[in-house]
Order: C-alpha cells, then sequence, then structure tokens
C-alpha cells in the first residue's frame, strides 16, 4: 500500500498554515481557528459514518478521505505533527489486546 498522499496532504496543509492564501479551503479553516476546524471535523465524522451504514463502497472511500484531510487540519492546527500520530501507531502495532 502506498501511503505516500497522506504526507503530501500534510505538506500542503503545512505551507498552507505557513503561507496563508485568501483562495484556499485551507488557510479559511485555519483561519476560523479551533472552533470551525471541529465542527467540520465533527460534520465529517458523521458522512462517513452515515456512508459506512448505508452508502457505497466508493462513497465511504470519498467520506473516509475528507476525514483524513479535516483531521490532519486539526491536527496542524493544534500544533500536533501528523508524524507522531504514526509515531504511536508504529509503537502500538503488533501488540494485541486490550491496553490498561
Amino acid at each position: 500500500m502506498d501511503t505516500s498522499i497522506i504526507g503530501k496532504v500534510v505538506d500542503v496543509v503545512r505551507e498552507r498554515k505557513a503561507n496563508p492564501s485568501d483562495s484556499s479551503y485551507t488557510c479559511k479553516l485555519l483561519e476560523g481557528g479551533a472552533n470551525k476546524i471541529i465542527k467540520k471535523l465533527g460534520e465529517e465524522n458523521a458522512e462517513l459514518i452515515k456512508a459506512i451504514l448505508v452508502e457505497s463502497d466508493k462513497d465511504v472511500a470519498g467520506e473516509a478521505a475528507d476525514y483524513i484531510y479535516h483531521m490532519i487540519v486539526a491536527l496542524e492546527m493544534r500544533g500536533v505533527p501528523f508524524e507522531e500520530v504514526t509515531a504511536v501507531l508504529t509503537e502500538r502495532f503488533g501488540h494485541s489486546g486490550i491496553r490498561k
């Protein structure tokens, strides 16, 4: 599986954060602050859940992509690099069972 597109999306979000542009949707989200981004993330989460339950696989993939993008924007707004998320996943990988 090729995951390099995630890195490209992260790079673009970081670039938009560092160099805002009036025509960028990402910049509009970041300028709106935490409340705007969290609201949008919640909307995308609801759309993903609905798609999983009743829509086509193609729709599920599209909604998942929307959610991942908005999650990346939220993480960057918060100052949590996506690399920290992947580090946690790497640390957890291979550990079975419920963490206490």
